[in-house]
């Protein structure tokens, strides 16, 4: 590709547009205070659109990133959907009230596995009751699911009132993919969101799940991403599918 062409498709991967793809996950339990802290600043810095915090967290995040534009969101049943029902509207409720913006809910993957989708969508339904107004993403953990699995999972998302469908954890083998993004957003149609998670480190990476139908990625390789862009725009590099995220 020569030089022009190579400034042409630079010149449309948008920073902005990027940052306000990437809820950043600082989830990891290890994390202490101080490495917590270390992230929601780089979050900050970096203007992602959010980031996506353990429960216990909340509180903390929404205090430290006040003013900063940054939204926090958090977890629900995390990290494999085991709790009851009411232990997971009892989570969201606490979420909400400690400040959280949207909340990312594992759904029941057991019941999944059992074929047993009125469970899921019941599951779903309380904490998007209990959510009210707030924005609730369900977390199918795609790497579990086979694609039939994938869109039950997705329509008993939806049929539950979510606003989202998203692949992963992060803390099962393997994360998110572009056949799955394609298969969930095939299936949810285009006024659900579709969030890829897990493995999404880099910048092609990226791309790639939004072509295939991602509106929201969640990663903790924000900052490097964002270096990728930056780098990118000021020499006039380009992916090697010579991307073009002006629609982003």
């Amino acid at each position: 590709m020569d030089n022009a062409a190579n400034s042409d498709t630079s010149a449309a991967v948008d920073a902005d547009a990027v940052r306000r793809l990437i809820d950043h996950a600082i989830l990891k339990p290890e994390l202490s205070r101080t490495q917590v802290d270390a992230q929601l600043d780089e979050a900050a810095a970096h203007r992602v659109f959010s980031v996506c915090v353990r429960p216990g967290d909340v509180l903390h995040a929404v205090e430290r990133l006040q003013g900063t534009g940054v939204g926090v969101g958090t977890v629900i049943g995390f990290p494999h959907g085991t709790t009851s029902t009411a232990a997971k509207v009892a989570e969201s409720l606490q979420a909400l009230a400690d400040g959280a913006f949207e909340l990312d809910m594992v759904q029941d993957i057991g019941a999944a596995k059992s074929g047993d989708w009125q469970r899921v969508e019941r599951d779903v339904r309380a904490v998007v009751d209990a959510a009210g107004d707030t924005i609730v993403k369900v977390i199918l953990e795609t790497a579990y699911l086979t694609d039939d699995e994938v869109v039950a999972a997705s329509r008993a998302a939806v049929a539950g009132g979510a606003a989202f469908v998203k692949t992963s954890t992060g803390f099962a083998g393997g994360g998110a993919t572009a056949e799955h993004i394609r298969l969930m957003r095939e299936t949810v149609g285009p006024d659900t969101g579709v969030k890829a998670s897990g493995g999404v480190r880099g910048l092609d990476t990226l791309l790639e799940m939004v072509q295939a139908g991602a509106t929201r990625i969640g990663t903790s390789a924000s900052a490097r991403i964002l270096d990728e862009v930056a780098h990118r725009v000021a020499t006039g590099a380009s992916s090697d599918r010579g991307d073009d995220t002006s629609s982003y």
